[in-house]
């Protein structure tokens, strides 16, 4: 399958004028453009999600929710009653009916709307805002609105949301029954129904800064510090300076174990791990915030937070992900999470011959053996075999051509295509992105 060096040189100038021509999405080799891009990559309405939350008047819930760093909008609405199109006078209507009892609806909550990118911002951190802004404990409303339209509520719109709720709520009824409080009365359901609030409540305690807010909350403080104080303090000195994850555990955790069996089990990414109950940074280091919930893994560099990702709910690829914006440069980035490619002919290991394995930079799982790895003269390195499961494959009709994209089973991360046009015993050329790829060679024998 070899062929003469210039003929592979025209093949590649060919390859890359016909990308070029399809749209293709590419990554200079060194570009400070690429780069430049992928760090300042602006947030968009698909990289947003949105979660509902009742605790009063929504006046001051919204000034309060707005507050949190990392929130990107908010807005103020109705929703969690039977009727589906209301406005703020129908709500008050609705709770003098059941009220009287002429109706035997379930009401709207007044809510607020929050949009997050969960890359920037922990869910677990704007649900503790949520706990600490309110008396979750109180029947019937918030301080001195009383009735079912002021009620404490979470709305969820994906699994791993309720799951949170769920987690933080029985969390924080600890720290309220610690210091006297009774049971937590938030509603934890789906969202349905949700109309967007008139205007003249939005925004309104901006547009009336000595405007009524109502808001108290029982002054009990979230957190995990508490119960996690009686286990020992990790010691910054035994572990790695360069990376290091730390994994946030607690009695009782069922999602830690989860963690554990699904993640943990099979670990094969040169990044260590611990496991602690303490609730504290190691000896010596420092945490950028206090955890809100377990598990929570943390990766430290040079004994700092530099990121984390909280409650796991068996979502292992968005686990993965995380991991990989923290292990990638900006362009293997482009690569694994935006199906870009590199121009052909600028990728690592096209001159690597030694025996090994090529496998998954951020998983470390193996993807291929160097006996699979043959020299096609695309300008990509191209391989006939995978190793068993390690691929998953998706239709790619992208750019007008169709094609079979090809996945890493274990982290989701973009690889590259597949073709019909490779050497025995497969007949299969896995056209394969080099950046994303990471080559651990063969211990040397004798």
């Amino acid at each position: 399958m070899k062929s003469p060096q210039v003929i592979a040189l025209l093949v590649a100038l060919f390859v890359t004028g016909v990308l070029a021509a399809c749209g293709w999405k590419s990554v200079q080799a060194g570009s400070a453009t690429a780069e430049t891009a992928a760090q300042s990559k602006p947030v968009t309405s698909a990289d947003l999600q949105d979660i509902y939350f009742g605790m009063g008047c929504f006046w001051g819930s919204e000034k309060r929710l707005s507050a949190v760093p990392g929130v990107a909008e908010v807005e103020v609405g109705y929703a969690g009653g039977d009727a589906p199109r209301v406005n703020y006078q129908d709500v008050l209507n609705e709770e003098q009916a059941i009220r009287a009892g002429r109706s035997h609806a379930k009401n709207h909550a007044e809510v607020v709307r929050v949009r997050y990118d969960p890359k920037k911002l922990d869910l677990a951190t704007l649900l503790a805002a949520f706990w600490e802004s309110h008396d979750p404990t109180q029947v019937g409303g918030q301080g001195n609105d009383i009735g079912s339209n002021y009620r404490s509520a979470i709305f969820y719109t994906t699994p791993a949301q309720k799951t949170l709720a769920e987690q933080t709520r029985d969390i924080y009824q600890q720290d309220l029954t610690r210091e006297g409080y009774g049971h937590i009365t938030t509603e934890i359901l789906p969202v349905r129904n949700y109309n967007r609030a008139e205007e003249s409540h939005q925004d309104y305690l901006v547009k009336n800064p000595d405007g009524y807010c109502g808001h108290g909350g029982t002054g009990v403080k979230y957190g995990l510090a508490a119960a996690g104080n009686k286990y020992p303090q990790l010691d910054g000195a035994t572990l790695s300076t360069a990376r290091q994850l730390v994994i946030y555990e607690a009695e009782d955790c069922p999602f830690c174990a989860r963690f554990e069996a699904e993640v943990l089990k099979t670990w094969k990414s040169d990044v260590p791990y611990v496991l602690t109950k303490s609730q504290q940074a190691p000896k010596g280091w420092t945490l950028e915030k206090r955890l809100f919930a377990t598990p929570t893994i943390v990766l430290f560099k040079d004994g700092k937070e530099v990121s984390r990702y909280t409650g796991y709910t068996g979502e292992k690829q968005k686990f993965w992900q995380w991991l990989g914006f923290n292990l990638l440069t900006p362009d293997q980035q482009q690569i694994a999470f935006e199906r870009g490619t590199e121009m052909p002919g600028t990728g690592p290991y096209l001159e690597e011959h030694r025996a090994g394995t090529y496998v998954d930079p951020v998983s470390g799982v193996a993807l291929f053996r160097s006996d699979a790895k043959f020299d096609s003269g695309c300008g990509w390195p191209s391989f006939f075999d995978p190793q068993p499961g390690a691929l998953v494959f998706e239709q790619d009709d992208s750019h007008g051509m169709h094609r079979t994209e090809v996945r890493s089973a274990s982290s989701g991360i973009h690889l590259g295509h597949v073709f019909d046009d490779g050497p025995p015993p497969t007949g299969k050329r896995y056209c394969i992105n080099g950046k994303v790829l990471k080559f651990v060679p063969d211990p040397v024998k004798g």
